[in-house]
């Protein structure tokens, strides 16, 4: 893979990522792990590192991914790349939405976008899920509930998902909470 294909694939995930970065997990994996670039496990820890860090999630994959393979250069490349539809996008629609916002059409459209967009994130939660609460190999071999899951993962899972819940403290908080647990339980 060289930095220009990297570069038009996060410029082709910018383009067609409606909905910010948890819609654009589904879109780069398939450009960057269903193309062999980058292995499974490798992508899902630039999921948890990415959102982990400040910034958003998108942004921090092009950066890590472009510095990952070819340094600074390709991190600021592969970032820009990623960046750019949305700027233009963005200063299309500032220019023109007004004029257009009661538009029946448009109303239509923006209300099929939201659908399609928590589609979307439905998807890259699942397959986040499915590398970390559900073990589907191990239950192959052996099917039952306690092979169908990581029980410990899932357990960090529940109880992060209802302190979240009751207290909706800020995400730092969680996420420091739940590597502590890793380092604890796992």
């Amino acid at each position: 893979m060289n930095i220009f294909t990297l570069c038009l694939s996060f410029l082709l995930t910018g383009l067609f990522a409606i909905g910010g970065g948890l819609a654009a997990i589904p879109i780069m994996q398939q450009f960057i792990v269903d193309r062999g670039w980058i292995s499974p496990e490798l992508f899902y820890n630039m999921i948890a590192v990415s959102e982990s860090t400040p910034g958003p999630i998108g942004v921090n994959m092009a950066t890590y991914a472009g510095f990952e393979n070819y340094g600074v250069f390709g991190g600021v490349f592969t970032t820009l790349s990623l960046v750019l539809p949305s700027f233009v996008i963005i200063l299309i629609i500032a220019r023109s939405y007004a004029r257009f916002q009661d538009n029946r059409l448009v109303k239509s459209g923006l209300y099929g976008i939201r659908a399609a967009v928590s589609g979307l994130i439905a998807t890259a939660a699942f397959s986040v899920l499915s590398v970390t609460v559900f073990t589907f190999d191990k239950f192959a071999e052996n099917p039952s509930v306690f092979t169908l899951f990581d029980l410990r993962q899932l357990a960090i899972f529940a109880v992060i998902f209802a302190l979240y819940k009751i207290f909706k403290k800020h995400p730092i908080w969680y996420i420091i909470f739940g590597a502590v647990c890793g380092i604890v339980f796992l």
